[in-house]
């Protein structure tokens, strides 16, 4: 069994997902949702919160691994430094946290999951409902995103074990 934290960053918007991986890989959803933050408040506030909000979760959930993804180009560049604001605050917090982080791009964590890289959310949200046997689409896209990119994490986690293992023996 392992444990993985998702997380898809976002300054308003912060979703994640604790999933859990059985011996054979298969997910099970442990919990998700979004830490969302209030738009009347400070940058630095929001920021704040979302720490403090990760820290708590990772102390709950006591994940093993971490996965995010990074941070590409964006059209707007206020909302590009918006991101990388509260990837700033999720990296201190999973750092302080001790967990090993996989970082992947959005290409990689789609192409992990619906097996094409440019899947849409609805089609992100379906494969994550099925690979993990959910009853409903999770929801909203935040989430499903952060589920997603646990699952992607469990992948490359376990591929690296297995290149570890070949390399040792």
């Amino acid at each position: 069994m392992i444990r993985i934290i998702g997380i898809d960053p976002g300054l308003a918007t912060t979703g994640w997902s604790v999933v859990e991986f059985d011996n054979d890989s298969k997910p099970h959803v442990l919990d998700y949702g979004c830490i969302t933050t209030k738009k009347g408040l400070t940058v630095s506030e929001r920021l704040c919160e979302i720490y403090q909000d990760v820290l708590e979760l990772v102390r709950k959930y006591k994940p093993e691994y971490a996965g995010m993804e990074t941070l590409l180009f964006y059209n707007n560049q206020k909302t590009a430094i918006s991101v990388g604001e509260a990837r700033g605050v999720v990296l201190l917090a999973l750092e302080q946290s001790n967990l090993p982080l996989s970082e992947m791009t959005p290409l990689q964590v789609k192409s992990t999951v619906t097996g094409y890289g440019k899947a849409d959310k609805k089609q992100v949200q379906e494969a994550v409902k099925m690979l993990c046997g959910m009853d409903e689409l999770p929801k909203p896209d935040d989430a499903a995103d952060a589920i997603a990119i646990a699952i992607a994490t469990e992948v490359l986690v376990s591929r690296e074990k297995k290149i570890a293992n070949s390399t040792s023996s």
